[in-house]
């Protein structure tokens, strides 16, 4: 892959894996809710998930996307309830302290890895990334560099988005603040659901 290309490839990736969209505001919940190492099954399944997601989009879903346009919508109706239910599943959540009666339970690595095919912008971002970066005549070697990139972008992103909550938890130590914090964060959620359905 040329330098140029590559370089414009890290940049599209860094911007897809770091901005604001559902897991990112997932693991950062996460971590102000059950700390770094609580998340980490959730951010090996984001990572886990959308490489197997790229691989797939690659193996041929972006053709069957195309030629059956209701398998999109079905798509979008199944990302869109999901996401509606994780976000009263973080609006209800309580910080965990570890003297918690009741065991609440953080979103696990199979969960994660699932989410990535409902996920609008993770099925968005693999379909542009293979059509964009990935040359005919250097199929193999460019999509080896692109599942690399985008693995490390990706794992990078949702740590930083992790500590990031992390971090919030010791400021979020009032009951009333975290379950604040936590209203907001399912509040986000619910609004990354606008675009992938308007």
């Amino acid at each position: 892959m040329p330098i140029e290309m590559f370089t414009a490839l890290v940049v599209f990736t860094s911007a897809m894996a770091f901005t604001p969209g559902p897991n990112n505001i997932m693991v950062t919940a996460s971590g102000v809710n059950f700390g770094f190492r609580r998340t980490l099954p959730h951010i090996l399944g984001i990572t886990f998930g959308f490489v197997v997601l790229l691989i797939g989009c690659a193996a041929g879903l972006g053709a069957v996307f195309a030629a059956y346009p209701p398998l999109q919508i079905v798509l979008k109706a199944a990302g869109a309830i999901y996401l509606l239910w994780l976000a009263w599943k973080i609006a209800t959540t309580t910080p965990s302290t570890g003297e918690d009666a009741r065991v609440v339970q953080p979103i696990t690595f199979l969960q994660a890895a699932l989410f990535q095919w409902v996920n609008p912008k993770a099925v968005v971002a693999a379909l542009s990334a293979i059509a964009i970066y990935v040359r005919p005549a250097h199929w193999m070697s460019d999509f080896g560099v692109l599942l690399v990139v985008f693995a490390i972008a990706t794992v990078l992103a949702v740590a930083t988005w992790t500590g990031f909550g992390v971090a919030l938890r010791r400021v979020l130590t009032n009951p009333k603040h975290a379950r604040i914090f936590n209203v907001a964060m399912a509040l986000l959620l619910v609004a990354s659901i606008v675009p992938m359905v308007v």
